[in-house]
């Protein structure tokens, strides 16, 4: 055989092995082992040996390979990507660092090495590196300095200029698909997580290699919680790098909205052993530890997230929402020290901050500094998550027609006559995490989450998702046959499933969902529908005092909040009167004042033998995935009742926003 054609039978299987990788690593790593006997050291063989080394999960052997090809090659920029990676993989942060800034000055071009040092500078805590590595990763990815200016806007949190550039940016380059990425970030962060679905759809039909766009793509997936579609593309991106700690978080994150925190918390725990000082994980490790109630391993989890990255408000609105926490002087300090002028720092972490200020101070009965926080917070929040009150009346006097006396008895008998949903409806902490804990305790029924298929639902009914513009729900209702109301209620009853582990009844607490009741009455007639309520002031300056993590965004403003009860009454009156007796009211003071008396009507209610478990809920173990998750592993207590009172001279607003609505309390 002549010197060329052994050259060309080299590359015709070097070819075959590389095609291999992505399909069938094992195989290609077998390809990679045949090539090298016959031919030892061969560069592009043991680079493939080692790629399907690390995609197999065997980084200790894909490093052995490429440190002695790095020996070989020593200055080949993919070469020393995938050293950056596989030290990555086994935790060498630093040594993955040094590899990857080598590779990236080598070729200042090599977007994906810029990808993978972004991460590994945020595993170290590095945010500014991390940064910068990002924006020279967008630079190399896309032809567009615009696309970089847009990016680093969506790093400070100005959505609004970075959605505008971004924008301009499509207008004239419809297919940058980074362009469409950052666009598909800025509608998770916003809530319009059915666009960024779609955008990012998009984005991968045309770039299916562009794993930052999947994993955005998995996120705004898991807030549509189609949590199976989310792990399934996350399961494509572990397949590429399967010890990725972003990746692994995001899994982590998965199963606990899906149940598995015990699974989480090994990956949680994984991560940890390997890279102790990446400050998201500690922090989500607390989110998962808090959960399952293991509330003083949370809190040291939480504090050292604090210890790594100081800047981060959510670690420390993360203690001050365990509700039982107390914050030290010395806690106290580190957090002004991290307050920033106005327009200045991260707004998320201005933001967590602030709320976290709020309750510290109000722990100490300083109630007038603790306002200022307070109101901070909710001012800053309040710039990216708008709501519009106006659009809330205008909705609520569209249910308000639409579901009239006539509507209802023209479709009796609608619907799947599925009885295990329980509803518990109204505003946030308004008691309907104490009311789920109470149901939960019973032997027929499970807690789940504040479930957003009924929310879903609707969407589709209305034909979109986006916050401007008309929807054609809940008008649409009325075209709907009996076999369609049927179906939508089967599909509820689906979708749900992965959400529960085999109790005949389950509970959906998700409070918005007064909303649809009429919906929810007509595609399952015999869901049982609870109203969780409190005394105005007291709910509504629970909700401004309270940083939710998505949703909600009512909350961010005094006159804002005060409105909403309002509307909120205005629809519950009206299906009171239109579905009488349907809807089981409960008043969380009437709940702690006779407790027993309460939970024996709630239980008749909802057709349950009475079980003393259900007095005794604070002892049940079950994983709380809500606010006052600590406060309801307690007995009933009286303290939180009169709170606002504290707060009476700043809350003039609120109290002329209620109008009449707090007078007529609790005559409801």
């Amino acid at each position: 055989m002549s010197q060329a054609q052994a050259s060309g039978n080299l590359k015709t299987a070097l070819d075959h092995a590389g095609r291999l990788l992505e399909k069938d690593p094992a195989m290609a790593a077998q390809q990679a082992q045949e090539i090298l006997k016959v031919v030892p050291n061969v560069p592009g063989a043991m680079h493939i040996l080692a790629v399907a080394y690390r995609l197999l999960g065997e980084a200790g052997k894909a490093l052995g390979v490429l440190e002695n090809l790095k020996n070989k090659v020593p200055n080949v920029p993919p070469v020393l990507h995938q050293l950056g990676m596989a030290y990555g993989s086994v935790g060498r942060s630093d040594d993955a660092i040094a590899v990857l800034e080598q590779a990236v000055k080598i070729d200042p071009k090599f977007a994906d090495a810029w990808r993978s040092l972004a991460e590994q500078y945020s595993v170290a805590g590095r945010e500014k590196d991390s940064q910068q590595a990002y924006d020279a990763h967008l630079g190399a990815s896309s032809s567009h300095p615009d696309i970089v200016k847009a990016a680093d806007y969506l790093f400070k949190g100005n959505l609004h200029k970075a959605e505008k550039l971004t924008r301009e940016v499509l207008k004239k380059y419809p297919t940058d698909v980074t362009a469409i990425r950052i666009l598909a970030d800025i509608g998770i962060k916003v809530g319009r997580y059915e666009d960024a679905q779609n955008l990012l759809e998009r984005c991968l039909e045309l770039a299916p290699q562009f794993h930052l766009a999947r994993h955005n793509y998995a996120i705004a997936l898991m807030r549509r919680q189609k949590i199976e579609a989310a792990l399934g593309e996350l399961g494509k991106l572990l397949k590429v790098e399967p010890e990725n700690p972003n990746y692994l978080i995001l899994k982590a994150t998965l199963l606990v909205r899906k149940g598995d925190h015990e699974t989480a918390l090994e990956i949680y725990e994984h991560i940890l052993k390997d890279y102790p000082d990446q400050a998201n994980a500690q922090m989500n490790y607390g989110h998962t530890l808090k959960a399952v109630g293991r509330v003083d391993e949370a809190i040291m989890a939480y504090r050292k997230s604090i210890e790594l990255k100081p800047e981060t408000g959510e670690a420390y609105w993360s203690l001050a929402n365990l509700k039982t926490f107390r914050f030290s002087n010395e806690d106290i300090e580190s957090m002004l020290a991290q307050v920033t002028a106005d327009g200045e720092g991260k707004a998320e972490d201005q933001a967590h901050l602030a709320f976290a200020l709020g309750k510290a101070y109000e722990d100490r009965q300083q109630f007038d500094e603790s306002f200022k926080f307070y109101d901070r917070g909710n001012k800053i929040r309040g710039i990216n998550h708008r709501h519009d009150p106006k659009r809330n009346i205008y909705d609520t006097a569209r249910q308000i027609q639409t579901f009239n006396t006539d509507f209802f008895e023209e479709r009796v008998g609608s619907g799947h006559n599925a009885p295990d949903p329980i509803f518990i409806v109204g505003l946030p902490r308004a008691g309907s995490t104490l009311l789920e804990q109470i149901l939960s305790s019973h032997s027929q029924v499970e807690g789940t989450a504040e479930l957003t298929d009924i929310i879903a639902i609707s969407r589709k009914l209305g034909g979109k998702e986006r916050h401007t513009g008309v929807s054609k729900y809940p008008e649409v209702v009325g075209e709907l046959s009996l076999e369609q109301l049927q179906a939508f209620g089967e599909s509820y009853i689906e979708t749900t499933k992965i959400q529960r582990s085999g109790s005949p009844f389950f509970i959906d607490k998700m409070p918005n969902n007064f909303q649809h009741i009429g919906l929810i009455h007509l595609i399952l007639p015999n869901a049982k529908i609870i109203d969780a309520r409190r005394h105005p002031m007291a709910g509504c300056f629970a909700g401004f005092k309270q940083l939710f993590a998505q949703g909600q965004t009512f909350t961010y403003g005094l006159e804002k909040v005060g409105l909403y009860y309002r509307d909120y009454i205005k629809l519950m009156d009206h299906w009171d009167e239109m579905l009488p007796g349907r809807v089981h009211r409960v008043h969380y003071e009437d709940m702690i004042a006779d407790t027993e008396t309460e939970i024996r009507k709630l239980l008749d209610y909802c057709e349950l033998e009475f079980e003393e478990s259900c007095l005794r809920f604070y002892e049940t173990k079950r994983a709380i995935r809500t606010p006052s998750s600590e406060q309801v592993r307690q007995p009933i207590y009286k303290e939180g009742l009169e709170q606002w009172r504290n707060y009476e001279a700043n809350l003039d607003p609120l109290k002329a926003a209620l109008g009449p609505v707090l007078d007529r309390y609790p005559i409801d």
